[in-house]
């Protein structure tokens, strides 16, 4: 797991009770998905609340997931577990992030696929601002990995059933092969309702263990924060917004904000919730600081739940 640099001077997290506690000092927050807004299957109230509120007292809210999908599919699979329209103002993806790389060709524009059927829309839907690119550029295609230029990596093509052990043969062979690969979705795992499942961070990770080349473009890198600030500016115009990052992962989310200058929120009863005690709703500080400093890590803020 990636830690912030140790050169820079740690600082105890600030435990609150509600995103509320933080009044008006942030324009626009960040908010990661799952883990914080839903769970993969059904939206959690306090949250969506939570998000309700800081927009109803003037901030901005984007969210910012390392779904590997474009922007618009995240859309439609937010309208469709019930999210509201009022709890967000724009979202903003690893996909979305990843898909600019690839169009410029970074893994080749012969590439082997290594994901579900429902991420297809990766190759399909973009962005207006990227349709155009899609337009003037060679066409990408999907090979056999014996014809391959590179991988591109969403993601597993059954979670719900694989591990990343299933794809040892595969992953061997392309770096027997020397190919690039482009992971468009950094998360190790995730929590699909009560099941957690791998991520294509899992599978990337396992590349880079064998020796090969890897390059990522949702959190904890620069490119999705990039994107989220010019999102942002369209947004609201503001040269210097002040911004803060909400997520579970620490070495996403929080490893991300940190890395970008930015204040984060970390909610610990997301993934890392077996840490910080029995209620996941209210974390033993003593606990959660233990375990913050065992991976040099210093979020500026730490809450149970978003809410």
């Amino acid at each position: 797991m990636p830690i912030f640099p140790t050169d820079r001077k740690r600082r105890m997290t600030q435990i609150i009770a509600s995103l509320a506690d933080l009044g008006p000092r942030y324009d626009a927050v960040f908010c990661d998905l799952w883990g914080c807004l839903h769970n993969g299957k059904t939206p959690f109230p306090a949250a969506v609340t939570a998000l309700q509120g800081f927009r109803a007292r003037g901030g901005r809210v984007l969210l910012l997931t390392n779904a590997p999908r474009p922007r618009a599919s995240v859309i439609a699979q937010l309208d469709a577990m019930g999210v509201p329209r009022d709890a967000w103002d724009e979202v903003v993806t690893s996909g979305d992030a990843t898909q600019s790389a690839m169009l410029s060709g970074a893994v080749g524009r012969r590439v082997h696929f290594i994901g579900a059927d429902k991420d297809e829309p990766f190759f399909t839907s973009f962005a207006e601002d990227l349709a155009e690119i899609a337009a003037r550029e060679a066409p990408i295609t999907k090979v056999p990995l014996a014809e391959a230029e590179g991988i591109i990596c969403t993601g597993l093509a059954d979670d719900q059933t694989e591990t990343p052990d299933d794809y040892r043969a595969i992953l061997m062979q392309a770096k027997l092969d020397d190919l690039p690969m482009l992971c468009a979705n950094p998360d190790i795992i995730v929590d699909f309702g009560d099941k957690r499942l791998y991520c294509a961070g899992a599978l990337a990770a396992e590349y880079e263990q064998m020796g090969g080349t890897v390059y990522y473009f949702g959190k904890p890198h620069a490119p999705i924060y990039d994107l989220a600030r010019r999102r942002l500016a369209s947004l609201t115009g503001l040269k210097d917004p002040a911004i803060l990052c909400i997520g579970d992962g620490i070495a996403t989310d929080v490893q991300g904000g940190m890395s970008e200058d930015l204040d984060t929120l970390f909610v610990t009863g997301g993934i890392a919730a077996a840490e910080f005690g029995p209620d996941a709703a209210n974390p033993d500080a003593a606990l959660l600081e233990a375990w913050l400093q065992s991976l040099s890590m210093a979020p500026t803020y730490s809450i149970g739940h978003l809410r």
